[in-house]
């Protein structure tokens, strides 16, 4: 994860999950597993035209693909991402250095499991619904290993959300003085509107 913090955005930019590797062992009521996610499934699930949006810890809402702050894309190494936020406590969490990596969230829709020697399966994802790409800080361990949130509708479909260990690379920008002054003039209006 690359952060580069501006005066009035903050830039995050990196891989949210690298395809063909396992995971962590991640937990299940069904049996624990390792998990893979097949090359071109992101790339799938990027051409469905869904929109996908981004997220502070799967929580907060911090734009989308639609509005035109999130990129997406698929390449040989995984499912890279490049966001522009300018959410105030995002900003802040970037400021001090807590953004921690990437997470993503997906609904399942064709995986295949393969039985490995230490008793584990390996599961295979190969399509996917992507539903969002998640920036997570300090109160979140980003890891390639899996919650599930019981999200259920008629098919029984589970909203799986999954994260990536990464160590954030973090530049200012350094400001001249029309940034300065555009920066000082933005902290002056949120300081009258509090």
């Amino acid at each position: 994860m690359k952060v580069e913090i501006r005066a009035d955005k903050v830039i995050v930019e990196g891989y949210v999950n690298a395809v063909g590797r396992d995971s962590r062992v991640i937990p299940s009521p069904t049996g624990d597993f390792v998990e893979q996610v097949t090359p071109k499934t992101f790339e799938r699930a990027l051409r469905s035209g869904n929109d996908i949006e981004l997220r502070l810890n799967h929580d907060r809402v911090l734009g989308s693909r639609n509005s035109g702050n999130l990129e997406l894309r698929e390449d040989s190494i995984g499912l890279y991402a490049r966001a522009e936020v300018t959410d105030l406590e995002t900003m802040e969490k970037a400021q001090k250095g807590e953004l921690r990596g990437w997470s993503f969230g997906f609904f399942k829709k064709k995986d295949r499991l393969e039985p490995l020697e230490n008793g584990l399966h390996r599961r295979f994802l190969e399509e996917i619904e992507l539903r969002e790409v998640s920036i997570l800080d300090s109160r979140r361990t980003p890891a390639y290993v899996g919650t599930s949130i019981e999200v259920r509708g008629q098919e029984e479909s589970v909203l799986e959300q999954r994260g990536r260990e990464d160590m954030p690379d973090v530049t200012t920008k350094s400001l001249g003085y029309a940034d300065r002054k555009k920066e000082i003039e933005i902290l002056r209006l949120r300081g009258a509107r509090t």
